[in-house]
């Protein structure tokens, strides 16, 4: 989900062209969520696709690899900003 919000814009970080500024991909973004959290969480969805809840460090861990795909695509788009300014 980091990487759909990260790669709205190819030069653009996503906190300058905002975080609600496309309204329906942020509602899109928040339900996928939503709904894995439930297939991990919620009894009825475990039994159904035969989930276990993460622990506290897993769903930490797993943020946390979320967040550096983020993290190296805004790399990526300062850096192709960089190069555009310089040239």
């Amino acid at each position: 989900m980091a990487n759909v919000m990260a790669v709205r814009s190819e030069t653009e970080s996503l906190w300058s062209l905002g975080l609600f500024s496309n309204l329906p991909l942020l509602g899109a973004v928040t339900l996928t969520i939503g709904l894995q959290m439930a297939v991990i969480y919620w009894a009825p969805f475990q039994r159904v696709f035969k989930t276990a809840p993460l622990s506290l460090n897993e769903l930490v861990f797993t943020l946390a690899l979320c967040s550096l795909v983020l993290v190296t695509l805004e790399i990526e788009k300062w850096l192709v900003r960089r190069r555009h300014q310089t040239s």
